[in-house]
């Protein structure tokens, strides 16, 4: 039996580039809170950066990175002090060798975007781009003199849905983070 006891992801440098055929307001928008917001839905990392994983692990136990791909690690062990040790993999996991705490600094990240994740950035931000004079609003209603008249309303929470709302998650779905 294993426990995740703390993660630290650092930002990376750059993200993957956003990607064309976009409108101009979706690609006005930083890619880097798209990116963001798609990373915290997913597992996949496209660009590099550095992992810190804490983990409570038992003798023989195995313990599956929530995030790759996984580059290189570096292990220590928590006695009096953190000491380095070599982990083996195991068929599902990075093995343990005796029960206590682990620490495991990671590089993970690299490679393209598929096709489905690169869709589900331009979806988001499409989404995240429309309507940009009525953000936050939830209803919205205008007459002129009974000849023209417009109103909607929208969920209170229409920005923290975006991804699902967008049809984002369900092309990162194959890629979900599992908690």
């Amino acid at each position: 039996m294993t426990d995740l006891l703390d993660e630290i992801e650092a930002t990376p440098a750059t993200y993957p580039a956003s990607p064309i055929g976009m409108s101009d307001p979706a690609s006005w928008i930083d890619a880097a809170i798209i990116w963001e917001r798609i990373e915290a839905y997913t597992r996949t990392r496209y660009t590099p950066r550095e992992v810190v994983w804490k983990i409570q692990g038992q003798a023989g136990s195995e313990w599956k990175p929530p995030l790759s791909p996984l580059v290189s690690r570096d292990a220590h062990f928590w006695g009096d002090q953190w000491e380095g040790l070599a982990l083996l993999d195991g068929p599902v996991g990075i093995c343990f060798p005796f029960d206590g705490v682990y620490r495991i600094t990671a590089q993970v990240g690299y490679g393209t975007p598929p096709k489905a994740v690169t869709e589900a950035f331009r979806r988001l931000a499409e989404y995240m781009a429309d309507d940009t004079d009525r953000a936050g609003v939830s209803s919205y209603s205008v007459n002129m003199g009974g000849a023209i008249q417009e109103s909607y309303q929208r969920n209170a929470a229409h920005a923290a849905r975006a991804l699902q709302n967008s049809g984002a998650a369900d092309m990162l779905r194959p890629y979900r983070r599992q908690k």
